[in-house]
Order: C-alpha cells, then structure tokens, then sequence
C-alpha cells in the first residue's frame, strides 16, 4: 500500500523554491504567503521522511535529499501539465497556454507576420513568448520550459523533431562601392578573400553563413572579423559604416531591415545558398501535433 503522497502544491511549492533560493520569492512566484508556502515544504519534509530545504543566513539551500526530490518534482509536475494538454488539445488544439521559443534572427521579423494569423485562427491560443539562442531553446525544450520553438535549420540534437516552414536565402549586403556590389555575378565562391562581418559566437546565422564560405576556404576561420555584432541590426550599421560586407537573410531584408541605409543588396546566383526556418519540438512531446499544427499556421501566414 502507498502512503499519504505528496500534492502538486507541495511539489510547485519546492520546485519555486529551488529555482529562486529564498522562501520570499518562491512565495512570489507561487502567488501565496511566505507562511504558506514555508509550512507545504514542512508538510512534503515530514510525507517524505527527509529533510529537503536548510534554512540559513545565505537563504534556501537544498539538501542532497531535497536536490533529488526535485528533480522528481519537475518531472510528475511536467506529466501533470501534459495530462491538461493532452486532454485540452483532444477537445481544442492550440487553446490555451503555449510556450513557444523563437531565434533573435528570426522572432523580429517574422512574427509580425504571423502572429495577427495565429490570433485570428487560433482566438483562445495564450501565446507565451520567449527569444534566445538556439542551444538554449533546444534546453528548454529538452528540460520541458518550452512546447515548440522556431529555429534555423539544419540543427541537429538529440531528442529534438523539426519540420520546415520557411526557406530563407541568404543575400550579399555591401556599400554600393564595395566591388561585388558593381559584379553582374555573384556567388559564394567570391567571397573567398572577404573578410566578413558578422553575428557574435553563439548565433546560428553566423555558423550558417560561414558554412556558405566554407566551400571557398580552406580554413572557415578566415571569415572571422575581428568584429562580432550582437544582432542583425547591429550588423547592418557596420556595414553601412563601411567595416565590411556581410551575409543577410532574406527574411530580414524583406520586413526592412536595411531600408533607408544605402547598402547595395545582392541575391547570389543559383543554386541559391541559405538556410531553412523550421518548428522544433521534443520527441515524444504530447504537443507534438500542436506543434505541426502551429507550422502549418506559419506557412499560412507567410504565404500571405
């Protein structure tokens, strides 16, 4: 026979507490009282028979014991959450929360697109955004923070399924006086004694673009500046300021990222170099088909 088991309470109540270290903001971020909060963490001390939580000068610090009840914590709290989902999505698709992930090379420009399509179709969707680095959505969609996630493709990571939505060419960006802006020609190969501008380590355009360059170069570090910039449009007013060309996404280009700065923008020849947006999620995920159908709405809205 199972005891007396813990509650979702008290399981929310730990896991609040170990992710902001004091039993102030985890009350919080709970939305309860210190007190109550404090005496759920007693109540699941004395259910599990082991002390989880040390109480000090320095805050909540959990114990060995307490570090594993979290991790177990996190993982029926998941369960429960895709219980709602599963059970919510059978009735009504995309109604309610969805946590969605996006790339900062992509969330300014294509979700302007998008998102007016997704709340027409989708009028009881509670969209919850969050931008980031592609590693760190993969994380997130791993560890469960997130449901699906827009990234540029091809990435590869275990336990992560994808399909593309969007296939985003990328475009030579110079001054207009740069000489591959006056060529009738131009391809990938021709920037072989570029030095080119680009995304700071951490980007997966910048991995994207050097793979373009890399067929042209023996070593892809030649295409490193000794300038990195934090975003696309940090990166169009270097060129502008003439430290350099740079590769550019088309996606970018066509909601105006270069409008109005004089830059000479040049499609290459085929076959067209680039990289594919797609939708990411995790394998197995009880959102899964959620998830397509949010890629459907996407290629919907783009096509629009």
């Amino acid at each position: 026979m199972v005891g007396h088991l813990p509650t979702l309470r008290q399981l929310t109540f730990l896991s609040a507490l170990a992710e902001h270290g004091s039993f102030s903001r985890a009350a919080e971020a709970a939305h309860v009282t210190q007190p109550t909060l404090s005496a759920g963490i007693k109540e699941l001390e004395t259910i599990l028979g082991a002390t989880l939580v040390e109480r000090g000068a320095r805050g909540a610090v959990l114990t060995p014991a307490g570090e594993a009840a979290v991790a177990r914590a996190r993982i029926v709290l998941t369960e429960a959450e895709d219980l709602v989902h599963v059970a919510r999505a059978a009735g009504e698709p995309l109604s309610g929360p969805f946590r969605l992930g996006v790339i900062p090379t992509i969330a300014p420009f294509l979700l302007p697109k998008v998102l007016p399509s997704l709340r027409t179709h989708y009028p009881k969707l509670e969209l919850f955004l969050r931008e980031d680095l592609t590693h760190r959505l993969v994380d997130a969609l791993k560890d469960r923070r997130l449901d699906a996630a827009l990234i540029a493709l091809p990435y590869d990571a275990p336990g992560i399924e994808t399909t593309g939505v969007l296939e985003d060419e990328f475009l030579f960006a110079a001054t207009p006086d740069h000489p591959l802006a006056q060529r009738d020609t131009l391809s990938p190969e021709m920037l072989a004694d570029e030095q080119l501008l680009l995304l700071e380590d951490g980007h997966c355009l910048r991995d994207h673009a050097l793979a373009v360059c890399s067929a042209s170069r023996p070593d892809t570090n030649d295409a490193r500046s000794d300038f990195a910039a934090t975003s696309l449009h940090t990166l169009v007013q270097m060129v502008k300021s003439g430290l350099g060309a740079t590769l550019l996404p088309k996606l970018a280009i066509d909601a105006g990222l270069a409008d109005r700065l004089d830059l000479a923008i040049r499609p290459f020849d085929p076959p067209v170099a680039g990289r594919e947006i797609g939708v990411a999620w995790r394998k197995g995920s009880a959102r899964e088909h959620e998830a397509r159908m949010l890629a459907d709405a996407v290629r919907e809205a783009l096509k629009g």
